[in-house]
């Protein structure tokens, strides 16, 4: 790594370890109104890099039905309404036994979960992120009825919850890291630098993921920065299908990485859908140095181009799944920058928007 990352940096890789989240260990508590996460205050979207797994993974699945359900009235009801699911898992960094359970009353969607993922993870603690995953308590409540806004409204981290996979864990695409303009003062979990370090897609910093992309907050919360591979491959997702893994905070599905061709054609062949994100073209003058951290290490390296993918802003589109035929507007995890939306294009009510509590190391 270049000279001039002096060592502060390095004392941050190597005793931070995470990107943020709640202090402290043992459990803790996650809301869609009161989410302790790890994401700053990341104003553009982000990320994609991985680490192997390597826990020594026993799971037991639980008895989530794939069957998903459908709904054609122009709300969500009727999709996944009674999920739940619990594998107990007996791998090197995950003893706890997962539990997730979403339901619906008339109007909303709610999750009970522990936040304990159900499929393989990596090794926890490992050098780069030094926390164990541990149970949390888990509650969010998403409307049923979502609506378009016409308005994107950034969440993650002190912004409030972006969403849960149906497995109760949570999305959080950004961190808390970030580097002033000279590079020379960085932090993996704050610091104040107006640059915003990116977990995913970058060689400068290295913090810890798994080969789910996901990694743990010192308050023990594992929680997903892109593609949830463990979970997709445990819903049967594959390039012959268009899997369905989870809920926005406005109540807008989620799906992974591959869909139709033609949005509102659900007889076009199914691809893999990218993100609208290019690399900007102009540096700016006060951005650490390029040749220290190559374009993509920060959240600002990337700018949003309709015309360079599939997405929209908030990494979503409107057009037919199998749970919603005549059309819903749906969010994607991708393989591309910005991974996970960063973003909601629909309402989102103030309970389910409300920030969390800042990230401590």
């Amino acid at each position: 790594m270049n000279n001039r990352l002096n060592i502060g940096v390095l004392l941050s890789l190597l005793m931070l370890g995470a990107c943020g989240g709640g202090g402290g260990s043992g459990s803790g508590t996650i809301s869609a109104a009161d989410d302790a996460s790890e994401t700053g205050d990341v104003a553009d979207i982000s990320d994609t890099d991985t680490e192997d797994s390597d826990g020594d993974e026993s799971i037991e699945q639980g008895d989530d039905d794939t069957a998903t359900g459908v709904s054609t009235d122009g709300t969500t009801n009727g999709v996944l309404c009674d999920y739940e699911d619990v594998t107990y898992n007996n791998q090197e960094s995950l003893t706890y036994t997962s539990e997730s359970k979403w339901t619906c009353t008339e109007t909303t969607r709610e999750l009970t979960a522990n936040g304990i993922p159900d499929h393989d993870v990596g090794t926890f603690p490992n050098a780069n992120n030094p926390n164990t995953i541990t149970e949390q308590t888990v509650s969010a409540s998403y409307t049923l009825i979502p609506e378009a806004s016409g308005i994107a409204t950034e969440l993650g981290g002190p912004r409030g919850t972006l969403g849960y996979v149906l497995n109760g864990v949570k999305i959080d695409a950004g961190t808390g890291g970030s580097c002033d303009d000279s590079g020379d003062n960085c932090s993996l979990a704050g610091g104040g630098g107006s640059w915003n370090i990116e977990a995913l897609g970058q060689t400068s910093f290295d913090f810890g993921t798994d080969e789910n992309n996901a990694h743990v907050q010192p308050g023990g919360a594992y929680h997903y920065h892109g593609m949830p591979e463990g979970f997709i491959a445990k819903r049967g997702g594959n390039s012959n299908a268009v899997t369905l893994i989870g809920w926005a905070a406005d109540g807008f599905p989620i799906y992974a990485r591959y869909g139709h061709s033609i949005a509102d054609d659900a007889s076009s062949p199914l691809k893999v859908l990218s993100g609208s994100y290019q690399l900007v073209s102009n540096v700016p003058t006060n951005r650490p140095p390029v040749d220290v951290y190559p374009l993509g290490t920060f959240a600002q390296d990337w700018v949003y181009d309709p015309e360079s993918g599939d997405l929209d802003e908030c990494n979503g589109r409107f057009g037919v799944t199998p749970e919603f035929p005549e059309g819903v507007y749906h969010y994607y995890a991708t393989d591309t920058y910005p991974y996970f939306q960063r973003c909601v294009t629909g309402a989102v009510s103030a309970g389910n928007s409300n920030p969390g509590q800042p990230s401590t190391p």
